[in-house]
């Protein structure tokens, strides 16, 4: 391998700062230990990387996630190794299942240590194999610039994912006076971009044999930033659009065409045309189980197209009659170059149009009680569905989804695959580092505040003006609607019969705390949100509120559970 030699000796640690600056990386989100003493040194006085100091490792990770996902540029976070790598595993299963792209060094104990079961010693490449895009523990030194540039090609490029760099003690402290060459080769990594166009042709050849088209989006399109192409694409073709829970923001709301969310808390105009379509062109999403419930009936009738980067998805879960691998983006793109078929879908689009109107998400009013799907619409009115919305989970996560009018891409950051309670305040402050001048706003229940509620303490030392909005209904509002749905009402450790005083604690981090309890002025309340300080606001909610609609597990969509129909 070609050898470069540097001007100066240089250290592993040293070495690794240079790499991840040259490569754009300009903040890091970390917590220190033994293990990666020599990288922290060097960080002391290292500019042109801004570390971000956690309070928690998954913290770290989960704000990795937030920068990454609300931006599009690669997440960093740095762990020690043993403890310190075990607590980022979450957040690593967390971009692994949501494609997210994030780079994760784990201190490792010197290489002589290594599988003598030293101190804080951990098998993090064993633990992490299954839930990384690919995991390297360095040897050489002079492999650091290398493997970095790989890492991050690899993290960014096809179908997005975390990816983990063990740094053994040694290796990070030793100076080399040369490197090993970084220029990219890897010929059995060559993920597919360009889509193909003969594919893609057939695809709109088909509409001209349909009656009932529907497109799909997921993801993929917002990681791809085709927002625009695919609006362009659905307004040309006159063809209604659903959205995976991670696939909103791809298209606008309020848009006539958009009918919402589909799946286990989706609309009944989507579950419906789900339901009734003869031809689904899916753009991005991986028909997960919440999504499609029921595999063997979803989309029994119709014909099957599917666009994905990832040619693993293609046929995994629904049988797939034309399939294409490739770019989001690059696929729209063509597509808006073929020739448009004669049909129109004016009686479809008419039949989904009213489905939309005849049964919106709708909520009870109650006397005396605030509705959560109230209060994030109003938020919605108030921050003219320009705000970047990120949730833990549970019941606020789909109230979020149902209720925010949500505009653009990289709008909503929340964990979609591994639904982990906990992302959301952390999340946040990673999603604000990435975008400054936009406000941020997470929406997290009583049982995730609990979990990370430690991140807030980065809010003043750093300038990180989120805005916490606490739904408080002294439960785990998810894990309590299904044991009511299905467990016979036993609420099983589900209640929080005790809870911290959340105005203490919010203002033991000397943040700007407010309670509401009035359904009668919440709407005048809740303008405090525009404040351009961190807060934290604590709106009770009932116990007793529900999730609805809902396709139960194993449910076909159009299945649903709590459907309200206009008069």
């Amino acid at each position: 391998m070609k050898q470069i030699k540097l001007e100066k000796p240089r250290s592993g640690s040293k070495l690794v700062l240079d790499t991840l600056k040259n490569l754009g990386v300009d903040t890091i989100f970390g917590y220190p230990g033994g293990a990666v003493l020599p990288l922290y040194d060097a960080l002391y006085d290292f500019d042109g990387i801004k570390h971000v100091l956690a309070r928690h490792e998954q913290g770290a990770t989960h704000e990795a996630e937030g920068y990454a996902k609300s931006s599009g540029k690669i997440g960093v976070a740095l762990v020690t190794s043993g403890p310190g790598a075990t607590n980022a595993v979450t957040g690593i299963a967390d971009a692994n299942a949501d494609s997210v792209p994030m780079l994760v060094f784990t201190g490792q104990v010197a290489t002589k240590g290594i599988g003598k079961d030293a101190f804080q010693e951990a098998d993090i490449i064993g633990i992490t194999m299954p839930i990384t895009k690919y995991n390297y523990q360095i040897r050489r030194t002079e492999d650091i610039p290398r493997i970095i540039t790989e890492a991050i090609h690899i993290a960014t490029s096809g179908r997005p994912g975390p990816v983990v760099i063990d740094l053994p003690k040694d290796i990070a402290a030793q100076e080399v006076s040369y490197i090993n060459d970084t220029t990219l080769d890897l010929p059995s990594y060559q993920p597919t971009i360009e889509p193909n166009s003969l594919q893609l042709k057939k695809i709109v050849a088909l509409l001209e044999k349909k009656k009932r088209p529907l497109l799909l989006v997921g993801g993929g399109v917002n990681y791809a930033d085709a927002h625009d192409e695919l609006v362009a694409f659905a307004e040309r073709l006159q063809i209604p659009v659903v959205s995976s829970l991670l696939g909103l923001g791809a298209m606008p709301v309020e848009h006539p065409l958009f009918l919402g969310m589909g799946g286990m808390h989706g609309s009944y105009a989507a579950n419906m045309a789900l339901a009734e379509t003869d031809y689904l062109i899916n753009i991005g999403s991986r028909f997960d189980d919440r999504l499609a419930s029921k595999p063997t009936m979803f989309l029994k009738n119709a014909t099957v197209a599917h666009i994905d980067i990832d040619p693993a998805e293609i046929g995994k879960i629904v049988k797939t009659h034309l399939p294409v691998v490739g770019d989001a983006k690059r696929a729209l793109e063509i597509l808006l170059t073929v020739e448009t078929p004669q049909t129109t879908y004016d009686k479809w689009v008419a039949q989904v149009q009213d489905n939309a109107k005849r049964a919106p998400y709708s909520f009870e009013p109650e006397q005396g009680v605030n509705k959560p799907q109230e209060v994030i619409k109003l938020i919605g009115e108030i921050t003219n569905g320009d705000a970047i919305i990120v949730t833990d989970v549970g019941q606020h996560q789909m109230w979020a989804a149902q209720w925010y009018p949500y505009k653009h891409s990289r709008q909503l950051v929340t964990s979609g695959g591994l639904g982990t309670m906990g992302f959301g305040i952390p999340a946040a402050i990673g999603a604000k580092l990435a975008n400054p001048d936009k406000e941020v706003i997470v929406f997290v229940g009583d049982g995730g505040f609990q979990m990370t509620n430690q991140e807030l303490a980065i809010l003043n030392g750093y300038g990180v003006a989120i805005k916490v909005v606490l739904f408080n209904n002294h439960s785990l509002g998810m894990v309590r609607q299904w044991q009511e749905s299905f467990y016979e009402e036993r609420r099983s450790e589900s209640v929080f019969d005790l809870e911290p005083d959340f105005q203490l604690l919010a203002q033991a981090y000397g943040l700007k705390y407010d309670k509401f309890l009035d359904p009668t002025t919440i709407a005048e309340d809740l303008k405090v949100i525009t404040e351009p300080v961190g807060m934290v606001l604590e709106v009770g909610i009932s116990q007793k509120e529900q999730v609805y609609p809902m396709v139960p597990a194993g449910w076909h969509n159009d299945e649903m559970l709590g459907v309200k129909f206009n008069a």
